[in-house]
Formats: C-alpha cells, structure tokens, sequence
C-alpha cells in the first residue's frame, strides 16, 4: 500500500529549525545514518559506526562494520544499511548476527525502528517503506514530496529529513497518509543525513559529508 501526500502541504506549520549543538569528531569526514540507544549516539561513518558521548561530545567506541546509509536500534540490536543490504549488528562484539535484503536495493538512505518493523528511507524514489525487520518483506510505502534522508519516530509521531536542492528540513508527517503536519527548516547549505530522536526533547541529525552532527530542538507540544 503506498499513501501520497501529495505536494501541497496547507496546513504544515514551519520554523526555523534551533540548532543547540554541533559535534566534530577527528578524521571523521561523512555522517550517514544516525542513533541513539537510550545513553550513547550511533554514527555510520562509512568504514566504521561509531559511538559517542552527547553529553561531552567523545568517542567511546567504534565497530568495524561498513555503514554507508541509514542506522537504527532495536533495544538490543543495532541495523545498518550497507550498500544493498541491512546487517543486523551485536553492539557489544560488532558481530553481524544476520542480514535481509534493503527495499531501495542501494538507494536507501535513513532507518529508524518502532512498532516492531524497520522504517527505511528511499532517497531519490521519495518513500519511506515500513519493512520487516526479519526477512525485509515491504508491508507498505508512504510517499513524500522531497528527497527522503533520515527517519525516527518519537512519542507515536513520524518524522523525517530532507535534502534536496542544497536545502534540508526535518518534518513531522501522518504516518497514515503521508502529509506534512510540520517543517523545520536547516539553516542554507546546513544538510541532514540521517535523524534519530532521544526519546525525548532533542534530534540528532547527520550533516553527510560536513562530518558532524547537529542536536536541533524538537517543539514542544501545546
């Protein structure tokens, strides 16, 4: 099943995205996916993920994996995209316990999980597709109007980010059909590659070949 949202968006509410931190690590010159596993942020750096301290911005570890698009994490088990491929990965060895085919078959970009299925980005079909986690079967695709890059979930609401055109937004979309609720708009030429919430008031965002990683608000609800 596949929900368009069409390419109007009247009631989206925009503003400014509110960028309250930037991370920098040393000899790192790619973000892809992004994560966040209740205590550390994940990192694909593209030969390695890597994990780091939000608070003091420090590496605190690193896996040997290949991670060149879209990271989630299960509550135990950590998801990379890989070229064509989703590895599913022990964090505690780096040892890739499994893999299921990517529904982009290497056009993928951002992944988050929740609900118990995998939702996986399509960069330039402009999809998002609910996967399972198990064998990668699509169980259904809803359709944005700009390029797709990180996706998260956070307190039941969808959100995703785009990069198109030297321009990025995060937005919340209906997870049902698709349209557009809210915009926050990255400062010109600032990109998001993948997105992951904390659970709580805060993004992180991938910034692609700036090598960084940028904590942006999330708004609080009325």
């Amino acid at each position: 099943m596949t929900r368009n949202s069409g390419m109007d968006e009247p009631q989206a509410t925009v503003r400014a995205a509110e960028i309250v931190r930037e991370y920098g690590f040393p000899g790192v010159d790619k973000i892809h996916g992004v994560t966040h596993d209740g205590r550390h942020v994940w990192a694909a750096t593209g030969a390695k993920l890597m994990a780091f301290d939000p608070m003091s911005g420090d590496p605190i570890d690193t896996l040997d994996v290949p991670c060149d698009a879209g990271t989630a994490f299960d509550g135990k088990y950590l998801y990379q995209i890989a070229e064509a491929r989703i590895d599913k990965i022990d964090p505690a060895t780096g040892k890739v316990v499994a893999s299921i085919p990517a529904p982009g078959k290497g056009s993928d970009s951002g992944m988050a999980w929740a609900e118990g299925s995998l939702w996986v980005g399509n960069y330039r079909d402009r999809k998002i597709h609910q996967i399972d986690p198990a064998t990668g079967a699509i169980k259904r695709s809803i359709e944005s109007n700009r390029f797709v890059t990180g996706v998260t979930w956070v307190d039941g609401e969808m959100w995703h980010g785009t990069w198109e055109a030297e321009e990025s937004d995060i937005r919340r979309i209906d997870p049902d059909s698709g349209a557009v609720f809210e915009r926050l708009q990255m400062p010109k030429g600032v990109g998001v590659s993948g997105l992951e919430s904390d659970g709580k008031d805060l993004f992180y965002a991938g910034g692609g070949p700036s090598g960084k990683v940028r904590a942006v608000k999330r708004p609080k609800r009325p």
